[in-house]
């Protein structure tokens, strides 16, 4: 819930310019500068090793509210480090500037060398297939339409009409491209080969407005109420062993299949009990955290008693190099009589409605569910929020699934 002290996105579109410049306040020393001129900063006021100092966040509306607190979100863990937000970011820009290529003169600038000054710094701690594939994409869908133009060329048609060409073969590619497309504009303005407040094209474009609608796809849940009979069917089950545990686990993770049959060993913090899952495996190519339950850890001691030494959690059941089959937990549900009413991403359908209608927060359960919105920069500090909450709350759903394992369906709110 939004407190008193708390901005929203209206008041910031509504604050008016003054004589003078004046700030409104969010939360945690997070503000909006408003100058006479009508131009809207993010800044953030704190205090290291005894002075204080002031952080620039962007601009808005460029940078919106929700994408300001992000960015304060990571600073402040830095700062709880006894690390200098700023200090870190200059490091961060000027490991950048070392590997990218030479840049041009702005006179002689054109959108494909801003972009490949953007790709150099941007690729440094990505999987090399997914770099090769988002070079190959941007190359294809973007620059060789428009890499030619000068980056001030660049319209917001220009970019309105690459995103829809794209996006009639493949949304999800249209997305991301956009997201690039801005980006590039945003690190140009970062290490000076653009003006400060040069225009960025893509910069309040959204994709629903301009992409083609397509019809959601659902896939099969069960009401809570049969959850009970579920687990008792899943004890019952001879199946192999792999898949009785992957069965168990889903569940208390909550990952997509192929984001859980592809876990690490090294992925397992067993200290700070958290599965981090690499962002080369992710849907969404961002990081992502899953605290770990009492339940979790204990069926993964389990599992690893007997898959420990493959390095993988769900090795190939012949002992190949791969994993087990992608549709083994589906395949099981199928046997178990749920053909068409469960499947293993139900299990995110199940845990989305029942947690909400416990009281707990929405952000909370996207969040675990890495439902990640908005551009790369937004979901690379995403990745870590509300670790202590989510802990909580992953806790809290196990203790529900051993109520319904016990025969009951019924679970207390979220204090």
């Amino acid at each position: 819930m939004k407190t008193k002290t708390e901005l929203s996105t209206l008041q910031c579109v509504k604050a008016l310019p003054k004589s003078r410049p004046y700030k409104i306040s969010d939360r945690g020393g997070l503000h909006l500068l408003v100058l006479p001129n009508g131009t809207k900063l993010w800044r953030w006021k704190y205090r290291f090793e005894g002075k204080e100092k002031q952080m620039a966040l962007g601009r808005f509306p460029d940078v919106s509210l929700a994408q300001a607190r992000l960015q304060h979100a990571a600073a402040r863990a830095d700062l709880a480090n006894n690390v200098d937000p700023m200090a870190e970011r200059k490091k961060e820009r000027d490991a950048a500037l070392a590997v990218a290529p030479a840049a041009p003169k702005k006179e002689e600038l054109t959108f494909e060398e801003l972009a490949m000054q953007w790709f150099s710094w941007w690729k440094a701690d990505k999987h090399p297939r997914y770099v090769a594939m988002v070079e190959s994409r941007l190359k294809a869908d973007v620059l060789d339409k428009i890499g030619h133009l000068k980056p001030e060329d660049v319209k917001r048609t220009d970019v309105v009409r690459l995103t829809m060409e794209t996006g009639a073969r493949a949304r999800d590619i249209a997305r991301r491209n956009l997201q690039f497309v801005r980006q590039i504009y945003i690190h140009g303005m970062n290490i000076g080969l653009l003006d400060e407040n040069a225009a960025n094209p893509a910069a309040d474009i959204e994709p629903r407005q301009i992409l083609a609608k397509t019809k959601p796809t659902h896939f099969a849940s069960l009401p809570v109420d049969q959850l009970p009979e579920l687990f008792q069917k899943m004890q019952d089950y001879s199946g192999h062993i792999y898949t009785r545990l992957a069965m168990e686990l889903i569940g208390l993770t909550v990952l997509r299949t192929s984001e859980l049959i592809g876990g690490l060993w090294t992925e397992i913090d067993w200290k700070a009990k958290r599965w981090n899952v690499g962002a080369e495996r992710m849907k969404m190519n961002t990081r992502h955290i899953v605290p770990l339950s009492d339940q979790a850890v204990e069926v993964l001691k389990h599992l690893h008693r007997v898959s420990g030494s493959s390095g993988r959690l769900f090795p190939d059941y012949n002992g190949g190099p791969g994993t087990m089959s992608n549709n083994t937990i589906l395949a099981a549900f199928d046997r178990m009589g749920y053909r068409g009413r469960m499947t293993g991403h139900g299990w995110r359908a199940i845990f989305s409605t029942h947690l909400r209608e416990q009281g707990f927060e929405r952000h909370l359960v996207e969040t675990q569910l890495a439902h990640l919105s908005g551009n790369e920069v937004e979901r690379a500090y995403n990745y870590a929020l509300y670790l202590e909450p989510r802990a909580k709350m992953m806790q809290h759903w196990a203790d529900f699934l051993d109520q319904c394992r016990a025969g009951k369906a019924s679970g207390t709110r979220a204090a």
